[in-house]
């Protein structure tokens, strides 16, 4: 796994790097005993968005967001923990990012209109969401091989049509 701590004290200080250490902390307990597909533990999902992050350059708020942007979808956390526990920036980023991962559809043209909808909507409140789900979305292909072929051939498609020209756009593919 990366030592995304330690980079995390090479890049922030003061309350930036408090905020990405207990982010940090808070998401490794709230995925504890949670596995991948892959059979890995699955805080190595957040750290690695998270380091996707850091490596781009993005603010601590960011970088937090990412360490919890699965906590409400996949543990017991609920969004008043995360707000009493870091702030209401970071809970934004999470719940924007947990908005975008609710989407379901029904059709091919449903699909792609909706997600380009969603997507705009969460880019117009805060750039950032957007961001943190490119991060998601580049580990998630980067691990694919544990999905189902159809799985593959869904996320993969998805991910061509949707995300990718977006990341282009924003200069970050």
């Amino acid at each position: 796994m990366i030592d995304i701590y330690e980079k995390l004290e090479s890049v922030y200080s003061g309350k930036d790097l408090t905020l990405c250490q207990e982010s940090y902390k808070f998401a490794k307990i709230a995925h504890q005993n949670q596995k991948r597909a892959s059979g890995e533990d699955y805080f190595i999902h957040p750290c690695t968005v998270a380091d996707i992050l850091v490596d781009l350059g993005l603010d601590a708020a960011t970088v937090s967001a990412a360490f919890l942007h699965d906590v409400l979808e996949d543990t017991p956390v609920s969004a008043d923990d995360i707000k009493r526990e870091f702030n209401e920036e970071v809970l934004e980023l999470v719940v924007g990012v947990t908005k975008l991962d609710k989407i379901q559809f029904h059709s091919k043209e449903e699909e792609q209109a909706e997600n380009f909808r969603k997507i705009f909507v969460a880019m117009a409140k805060d750039i950032r969401v957007i961001i943190i789900k490119l991060a998601d979305r580049l580990h998630n292909m980067r691990t694919l091989q544990h999905q189902s072929k159809e799985g593959q051939q869904r996320i993969a498609r998805e991910t061509q049509e949707i995300y990718c020209p977006i990341a282009q756009r924003l200069g970050i593919s």
